[in-house]
């Protein structure tokens, strides 16, 4: 299990190199694929992914993505308003066969997988964007990274003992402060080449702190949904991983931490 764990990152490793270093196109239909087989998981995870509430959601997410790429992001908030407006039909034209709560779910996904994943091509195509979104990876990764050694030598006291007893306060604490310090040493290496950053060992820094203590609540929030749905991955489609969801979790708050961390840091 180790060694599958272990190939399957470095491949992943080399995989988000590749791509998040290409960016444009390459990197925008790589975030949307991914955005749409993680919205699939968790839906299947909600028990909407094949019938219509399901599709809506798709179509919500397909139909933000083609704004983005368009420049047309100020139509975002109708296409929102559209997407809850055919749900709420469904649900009304289909009563009683469509519960609240799978709604309320076909909604929330859309933002949740879809809109905030997109902000890692947001990051990318910023100013200075192909340096700047290697953050979004060293405040998830290296947040995850840096808690969990703090914690095992360290740890002992319970961050959220229900819901994940193996994390600790003294982990979080060491994540975030990792995260900090892996920010300002890729500043000072990198940030010579940032144009529009005016501190960029602050900004970097400071940005890695804000996006990792957000990351810790993403990675909860994904393991509090599987919980309350009784499932202990969101699918297979990574050897030793899990599924999108369970490999991007964090990455899923971190990317639209950095990118508005970034823009008022500037």
């Amino acid at each position: 299990m180790f060694t599958t764990r272990l190939i399957s990152g470095i491949v992943l490793v080399i995989l988000a190199i590749l791509v998040v270093g290409a960016g444009g196109n390459i990197l925008f239909a790589v975030t949307g694929a991914i955005s749409l087989i993680g919205l699939f998981e968790l839906y299947r995870v909600m028990k909407i992914e094949k019938n219509p509430l399901g599709w809506i959601g798709y179509g919500a997410a397909v139909s933000y993505y083609m704004l983005l790429w368009m420049g047309w992001e100020k139509y975002v908030t109708l296409m929102a308003i559209g997407a809850l407006m055919l749900l709420m039909t469904v649900y009304v034209f289909t009563f009683p066969r469509y519960k609240t709560e799978e709604i309320t779910a076909a909604f929330f996904g859309v933002f949740y997988v879809a809109i905030m994943l997109s902000y890692l091509y947001q990051v990318r195509q910023m100013p200075d964007g192909a340096y700047l979104v290697w953050l979004i990876f060293l405040s998830s990764w290296g947040c995850d990274t840096c808690a969990y050694c703090v914690g095992m030598l360290i740890g002992k006291h319970k961050l959220a003992p229900v819901l994940s007893p193996k994390k600790s306060i003294e982990g979080a604490v060491g994540g975030v402060v990792g995260s900090a310090v892996l920010g300002l040493i890729y500043a000072a290496v990198i940030g010579g080449h940032m144009a529009e950053v005016g501190n960029p060992m602050l900004a970097c820094a400071a940005a890695c702190a804000i996006a990792a203590v957000i990351s810790q609540v993403g990675d909860l929030a994904a393991s509090a949904i599987k919980r309350n749905h009784q499932v202990k991955d969101y699918g297979h489609l990574i050897p030793g991983h899990g599924g999108i969801l369970d490999r991007f979790d964090s990455m899923i708050f971190t990317a639209p931490a950095i990118y508005f961390a970034i823009t008022f840091l500037r």
